[in-house]
C-alpha cells in the first residue's frame, strides 16, 4: 500500500503538481524537517609555505645559514637586500659601460640570481 502511495506521489509530482503531492500532516512534517538555511563550512586552506628550496645547498650555504642565525633573520634579510641592490647597481653600471640594452641587463641580473642560488648565497 505504501508503494502505491509513493509511486502516485512521484507520478503526480513529475506531472507538475508539486504542491499537492504531499498534503496534510505529511506536508507539515516534511516542512519541519527541511532546514530553512543551509550552512556551508569554509574550505580549509593551507598556509603557503615560503621555504627556500636551496636551503643547505651550495658551497656558501653553511656560512649563510650560520650568519643568519647569529645576526637574526630580520637584520640578515636587510643586509641581503642591500647586497642584492648593490650588486644590481654594479651590473647596471657594467651594462652602461659596454652599451648593453635593458633586455641584456635583465638577463645578466637573472643569471646572477641563478648563480647565487647555485652557490648557496640565497640559502
Amino acid at each position: 500500500m505504501a508503494t502505491t502511495s509513493v509511486s502516485a506521489t512521484l507520478y503526480s509530482s513529475f506531472n507538475g503538481s508539486w504542491g499537492s503531492s504531499v498534503q496534510g500532516e505529511d506536508h507539515s512534517l516534511l516542512m519541519k524537517s527541511v532546514p530553512t538555511r543551509v550552512k556551508f563550512a569554509k574550505p580549509i586552506r593551507s598556509n603557503p609555505m615560503m621555504k627556500n628550496v636551496n636551503e643547505g645547498k651550495g658551497v656558501f650555504a653553511p656560512i649563510v645559514v650560520v650568519t643568519r642565525n647569529i645576526v637574526g633573520k630580520k637584520r640578515f634579510n636587510q643586509l641581503r637586500g642591500k647586497a642584492i641592490a648593490l650588486h644590481s647597481q654594479v651590473i647596471t653600471e657594467f651594462c652602461k659601460s659596454i652599451g648593453a640594452d635593458a633586455k641584456q641587463r635583465q638577463g645578466l641580473i637573472r643569471l646572477a640570481k641563478k648563480n647565487g642560488e647555485r652557490l648557496g648565497f640565497l640559502a
